[in-house]
């Protein structure tokens, strides 16, 4: 299999190779050196008190993999639960990560040339997971930085016991009442 551009030279070597994925209807890259695998919607078990996240945890011929839901990530409405996914295996520091997204597409062998940088209009949050685009036909492929998909909030669900003593910890407030509604000063 070759990859030419329009004036015929070979572009394997030059090309950027991307996994292309779709997460709730927008296209997205995944550099595809960073790829270990892709396979079908499994059983995930939830990881209790992880970050939002994170989807839970899969077993992936013997190794435990944890599983990103990558509308949650990304701050988009979260799949119907009869919708079906992939997962993108990918590894980060020796540990693998299943990237939970709709479908898996074709592998992309795009030009540097044609790579942009990520426009000032797309979401902050989106341009910081972002290693910029290509414009393809009718429509733009956003090339995900795993490093950063992958550098997840700190901010695990409080467990009980954490909740009581943060509440032990705070100072007496009085209540008060602002449009109709008791709210705390």
């Amino acid at each position: 299999m070759s990859a030419e551009g329009a004036s015929g030279i070979d572009l394997q070597g030059a090309a950027e190779g991307l996994v292309s994925v779709r997460i709730g209807g927008q296209a997205f890259g995944i550099p595809v050196l960073q790829v270990q695998d892709v396979i079908a919607q499994g059983t995930t078990n939830r990881v209790p008190l992880g970050p939002p996240e994170v989807a839970g945890s899969l077993n992936l011929r013997g190794r435990i993999v944890t599983a990103i839901d990558m509308r949650r990530r990304l701050g988009m409405e979260p799949r119907r639960s009869a919708d079906g996914h992939m997962s993108v295996i990918v590894e980060r520091h020796g540990e693998l990560y299943a990237l939970l997204v709709d479908d898996v597409g074709d592998v992309l062998w795009l030009p540097p040339t044609l790579h942009e940088a990520a426009p000032l209009t797309l979401s902050a949050e989106w341009r910081g997971l972002s290693l910029g685009l290509y414009r393809l036909e009718g429509e733009l492929l956003l090339v995900l930085n795993i490093a950063e998909v992958l550098t997840l909030s700190r901010q695990a669900p409080a467990s009980p016991a954490a909740a009581v003593a943060r509440d032990a910890a705070r100072p007496e407030q009085e209540p008060a009442v602002a449009d109709g509604a008791l709210v705390t000063r």
